[in-house]
């Protein structure tokens, strides 16, 4: 069915190829190769110091504002308290409680006891064997049940029709084998097959030689002399023996001597005592107050007597009136 057709070779649809590789040999230098080249080592001469001690003739001053200013005052006794000895109670104790004193025995009758029977009676008896379940739960008369009797099979005396449904109603009247309508296939026996493709065609293996890597000229020189391994630690930092310094703590001169403690605070120096009044709120009728109204919470509002009076004593300050309630407190009290 599926015979090759003797049709021309068309032409791929692509760009013209208009590159052609440059003469000239390719620099294969790159900008950072140009710009940072690699250079040698730089001969530097060293900044360090000799490693020499520096010796000083002028002595250390070890004189300090404590040693000028200190003055060494004598050291008083400790005064210590002696605690007072235990001295016994004279009184006898009373080994009383409250348990003796209140609760004290009453006559009552004696305890019985609770103690089952050695043998409790009837034990020679014997057990019997009627229960609550097989007096109460007896068995009741079930009646017979009644079976029927099974028929019996007869088979059929006609032959069974094997035919299915699509075999008795789908027939073929008509029946007759289909024929191919697929054309002879004509094989060529002549003429060479064309295996070229137009990958093969436009994509040829270039000849080309394989590039040399580049490698940088080795520019670097080593020293000759032999490294100092020494640091400026070690060069400059020697360790010293260590000094002796002269301790300037003061001499102890022995505890303090017996001397007994002020018994003076700011509460005894400055504390007055002041007369305890009686609160207005304990009286049923305040002194020097009278009622006013009852607001929606339920209180007593009592307004003072000079507002309520005449005005002639309106020009008494709270001092002179406090004054009078407290005098008219003392006398009530």
């Amino acid at each position: 069915d599926y015979l090759p057709w003797n049709q021309p070779r068309r032409e791929p649809l692509r760009l013209e190829h208009k590159y052609r590789p440059a003469s000239v040999r390719f620099d294969y230098r790159t900008t950072h190769q140009d710009d940072y080249p690699l250079k040698g080592l730089v001969k530097t001469m060293s900044c360090k110091p000799l490693a020499m001690p520096k010796l000083c003739n002028i002595p250390l001053e070890d004189l300090t504002n404590y040693k000028m200013s200190y003055v060494a005052h004598p050291m008083e006794k400790r005064f210590v308290h002696e605690a007072e000895k235990f001295r016994p109670c004279e009184i006898p104790f009373e080994s009383l409680t409250t348990h003796k004193q209140s609760f004290r025995g009453l006559m009552g009758e004696p305890a019985k006891s609770l103690k089952p029977l050695a043998r409790p009676p009837g034990l020679d008896m014997p057990l019997s064997n009627t229960t609550e379940f097989r007096d109460k739960y007896q068995a009741w008369p079930t009646p017979q049940m009644f079976s029927k009797a099974p028929i019996p099979y007869v088979p059929p005396e006609d032959r069974m029709d094997l035919l299915t449904t699509a075999q008795a109603h789908y027939t073929y009247p008509k029946g007759a084998p289909a024929q191919s309508c697929r054309p002879a296939l004509q094989i060529k026996k002549s003429g060479r097959f064309e295996g070229s493709t137009t990958t093969k065609d436009d994509y040829k293996q270039w000849s080309s030689m394989r590039a040399e890597p580049v490698k940088p000229i080795p520019q670097l020189n080593f020293p000759t002399e032999p490294l100092d391994c020494l640091t400026t630690t070690q060069a400059h930092y020697v360790p010293h023996p260590p000094i002796n310094t002269k301790s300037c703590k003061p001499h102890w001169s022995g505890p303090r001597g017996n001397v007994p403690v002020e018994a003076q605070t700011t509460y005894t120096i400055s504390f007055t005592p002041k007369e305890m009044g009686r609160c207005l709120a304990s009286y049923p009728e305040p002194p020097g107050y009278t009622f006013k109204e009852v607001d929606a919470s339920g209180h007593r509002i009592y307004k003072r007597i000079s507002q309520a009076g005449s005005q002639q004593s309106s020009h008494l300050s709270v001092d002179d009136s406090e004054n009078s309630n407290q005098r008219k407190l003392e006398v009530s009290a």
